[in-house]
């Protein structure tokens, strides 16, 4: 698969060259983690019935477990003020066209409220391939530079003025969704410590992926990272280039099997409104890891759940994680 990487090939040699970034402080949970490579780790939030989350949970008021089999947490804590590594992925096929200007404002404004000191961001734009736009920066400057790069990229089997697809030779290549996910997610998220989140804006409608969804959801659990999708359509080509087709259960898919939620983007609710709700979530959200009473590294996919005493309150965790030796 070296074909996908070559988009930031240069970037990642750019990347290792520079110093390595400090670590945390021996006390937050993530050198703990990395430590013990035998613990799993979760990062889930609570909320109640109306929707609002609850931020005073206790590790008594919780259940833990693997496959059906209750887990001990060794460690439970709140994340407010853990690292954080935020990888923006914004399409930018024919269909998003009309909505980049807003892109840009929205996230730009996201940015500069949800990052601090320790935390880090990036930016991939994604069309009839895909492109870093920035490498991994806590500079609000930087990011503000790679968002302003976010440029139309339809390629040759994009869509046509009549609303019609037109495949290219290469296999009709418009909106290569899910390799981006999966390249975010393997390239850049793996080796990564700390929390980890992919904040996608797209319509949801791959078109011409050479990676199929699972394989996206399966890099994006190796990595631990959790998938916010936001549902931001352009009506002139949902309704009349897909047939009226939504990309909302492959998003949802998504986003549900790795603890994170999907959004949409309409009268009600605005792009920036569904980015404070993100950012409210990430700094309302709990980290506990365990070790698992199956200890084999045999590679199979492991189903992780966390219960709430309170049988009202709802947990919103990852489906499952891969037991494999690291």
């Amino acid at each position: 698969m070296n074909w996908l990487a070559l988009c930031l090939f240069p970037a990642l040699l750019c990347a290792q060259s520079q110093p390595p970034q400090p670590k945390p402080a021996d006390d937050d949970l993530g050198p703990a983690i990395k430590v013990d490579v035998d613990l799993v780790n979760l990062v889930f939030s609570v909320r109640d019935k109306k929707g609002n989350y609850l931020p005073n949970m206790t590790k008594d008021d919780l259940e833990f477990f693997e496959d059906g089999k209750k887990q001990d947490p060794k460690y439970f804590t709140r994340e407010t003020d853990l690292p954080l590594t935020i990888g923006l992925l914004v399409d930018v096929s024919r269909s998003q066209e009309s909505l980049l200007e807003e892109e840009r404002r929205a996230s730009y404004t996201f940015f500069s409220q949800v990052l601090r000191k320790k935390d880090m961001a990036f930016i991939i734009s994604f069309g009839a391939d895909a492109e870093e736009l920035q490498d991994f920066t806590s500079s609000l400057s930087l990011l503000q530079k790679g968002l302003g790069a976010l440029r139309l990229n339809a390629g040759i089997g994009g869509m046509s003025p009549t609303g019609t697809t037109v495949p290219s030779a290469s296999a009709n290549r418009g909106t290569v969704l899910y390799e981006a996910v999966w390249l975010a997610a393997k390239e850049k998220l793996r080796n990564e410590v700390g929390r980890k989140v992919l904040v996608i804006i797209t319509d949801g409608v791959d078109v011409g992926s050479r990676i199929k969804i699972e394989k996206a959801i399966e890099e994006a659990q190796r990595s631990d990272t959790l998938i916010y999708s936001i549902l931001f359509e352009d009506p002139r080509f949902t309704s009349w280039q897909y047939g009226g087709a939504s990309g909302e259960a492959p998003m949802r898919r998504m986003s549900e099997e790795t603890g994170g939620r999907v959004f949409r983007v309409d009268r009600r609710n605005s792009l920036e409104e569904i980015y404070k709700t993100i950012q409210q979530e990430m700094r309302s959200q709990y980290a506990a890891a365990y070790t698992p009473t199956n200890g084999t590294k045999d590679g199979t996919f492991r189903r992780t759940e966390v219960r709430a005493r309170n049988k009202e309150l709802k947990v919103q965790v990852r489906r499952g994680y891969y037991a494999t030796k690291e």
